[in-house]
């Protein structure tokens, strides 16, 4: 890391533009923000740059598509309905609630950081499981992992960003720490609490705060 990140910055001689290489082989650049050729990237507007960037990238060649595919969507279903859910409600009220196997997710499930399956905390997790209803279940899987969508093949089929990742829950952080998820990794980061009640509290918390809880 360099101890002067402000002047690593700068050396950088980044502008918010980017340039974009075509099938035809043409260059062309393209402006981050009105006037980004001439607006270089600073120690105090990079974080800026950063989202600009990674929002350019992902809408890259789909923007056109999307737009249309949200037109189409609001011709079926009024905008403001929509807007009363969330991503994650939204995706539930449009592929259903299935009955999670709370065994094949058991069977499923990796543990690291010094959990084992007949670890305490581990045991407590399960029990909550079972204790919650089977919307609750779901978002908890949404909060972990992204979606709600299991395969079909069940929670041995699990996906990450890299490719099959089983369904992981690690020991990290103080118990007055709340879980947090990577949902590449499809890995829930699980504080040691030390009883049965503050670990079901905590996760009931991750359930219904998914929108603004620690994804990673």
């Amino acid at each position: 890391m360099c101890p002067q990140s402000a002047r690593c910055v700068s050396a950088l001689e980044l502008t918010f533009a980017v340039s974009e290489r075509l099938a035809d082989g043409r260059v062309l650049e393209r402006e981050l923000r009105p006037g980004g050729r001439e607006l270089a990237v600073t120690e105090r507007n990079k974080k800026d740059y950063l989202e600009r960037v990674v929002r350019w990238r992902v809408e890259r060649g789909v923007a056109d598509q999307t737009e249309w595919l949200v037109r189409g969507f609001h011709e079926v279903v009024d905008p403001r309905l929509v807007a009363a859910f969330d991503a994650r409600e939204l995706e539930l009220v449009i592929a259903g609630a299935p009955e999670l196997d709370v065994a094949d997710w058991r069977n499923n499930t990796e543990y690291r950081g010094g959990y084992h399956d007949a670890h305490p905390v581990i045991i407590w997790f399960w029990q909550a499981i079972d204790r919650f209803t089977n919307e609750q279940r779901l978002r908890l899987v949404q909060f972990v992992t992204g979606t709600s969508s299991i395969p079909y093949e069940g929670f041995s089929a699990l996906r990450g960003s890299t490719g099959p990742r089983r369904f992981c829950i690690e020991r990290w952080g103080r118990v007055e720490s709340l879980p947090r998820a990577h949902t590449c990794f499809n890995r829930l980061d699980l504080p040691p609490y030390p009883t049965p009640h503050l670990l079901h509290e905590k996760l009931l918390l991750a359930v219904e705060e998914t929108n603004t809880f620690g994804i990673e």
